[in-house]
């Protein structure tokens, strides 16, 4: 296995292109359509609510409100949740955590979005508009569970989901509730990823397709930050000793394998299997609750400002 992890799938100091055909027009798309809603409500992943912005979508948007909504909570850790959710509302920025898998918080983003627009309803009421509504536009980065959102809400299957980025591939219009209609949109990602540890968190959780990175690389990588964030978790979940001695974490991804049976010919571990084995279950939370990026990491300051 190499330990080089800037090779020619890996990252680079000179950042990471990946911006597919269907994601420009998806921006110039959501241009067009943002001149049609009263409201924006971003979708972001709660375990990495820094890199899941993006940044574009503040030129977008300018200043219509906007409700953020820190999806898949139930992934990331509980007091670090509570720790954004009370940083964002500091700076007046509104925001809730949900989690569309359980629907936990679901119904919250309606009853938010009605608080954010109540003087927009009655204003329209005082002029006599009978049954008018909210236009809300739904955007977010792909694979932050957006689709799944929205049909936890409207409590059909209205909107596309798959479990690759990009899946939601047209505009469409959701009625769901008697104020409030969603605009959902495709996921877009920035033209180029020029922050290297943003670009990791987004492959971690799979916003950036596994076919265009070294997933045993990116493996060695997540390994180095779960055993700052939180080494007990990965130890217990793979049943490691705690005084297992490693030099690199390579080693210890080695270790991982092993203790998963990924073992072929001449003993050796099969590195693409372990990494595998440990993306996935990342991604799925099995390793435990866990919060990539704090408000106290570098940037955070930054935010959406």
């Amino acid at each position: 296995m190499s330990k080089d992890i800037d090779n020619e799938k890996g990252f680079s100091k000179a950042g990471i292109n990946y911006y597919p055909g269907h994601m420009a027009r998806a921006r110039r798309e959501i241009e067009e359509d943002c001149k049609k809603v009263d409201m924006i409500i971003e979708v972001l992943d709660a375990r990495i609510p820094m890199a899941s912005r993006n940044p574009i979508l503040n030129e977008i948007i300018g200043t219509k409100p906007r409700l953020l909504v820190l999806n898949k909570s139930d992934l990331a850790d509980e007091v670090e949740n509570q720790k954004w959710i009370a940083y964002y509302n500091k700076r007046g920025q509104e925001a809730l955590l949900t989690d569309s898998n359980t629907g936990k918080g679901i119904q919250d983003v309606v009853k938010k979005a009605s608080e954010m627009m109540k003087n927009k309803i009655e204003k329209e009421q005082s002029r006599g508009k009978i049954g008018a509504s909210i236009k809300a536009m739904i955007v977010g980065i792909p694979n932050v569970g957006k689709s799944t959102l929205i049909n936890k809400i409207a409590g059909k299957q209205t909107a596309e989901t798959g479990n690759k980025p990009g899946v939601t591939r047209k505009n469409q219009w959701i009625r769901l509730a008697d104020t409030l209609q969603l605009l959902d949109t495709p996921g877009v990602l920035w033209p180029k990823l020029d922050n290297e540890l943003y670009a990791k968190h987004l492959a971690y959780i799979g916003t950036i397709k596994d076919e265009v990175l070294d997933r045993e690389e990116l493996a060695v990588d997540l390994v180095k930050e779960l055993l700052k964030i939180n080494e007990k978790l990965l130890y217990q979940r793979y049943k490691i000793a705690e005084d297992f001695s490693y030099d690199m974490p390579y080693e210890l991804l080695e270790e991982i394998g092993r203790k998963r049976g990924c073992i072929v010919k001449g003993n050796e571990v099969d590195y693409t299997r372990t990494a595998n084995i440990l993306l996935d279950e990342f991604r799925s939370g099995k390793i435990g609750r866990i919060t990539l990026e704090t408000i106290l990491s570098e940037g955070a300051k930054n935010d959406g400002e």
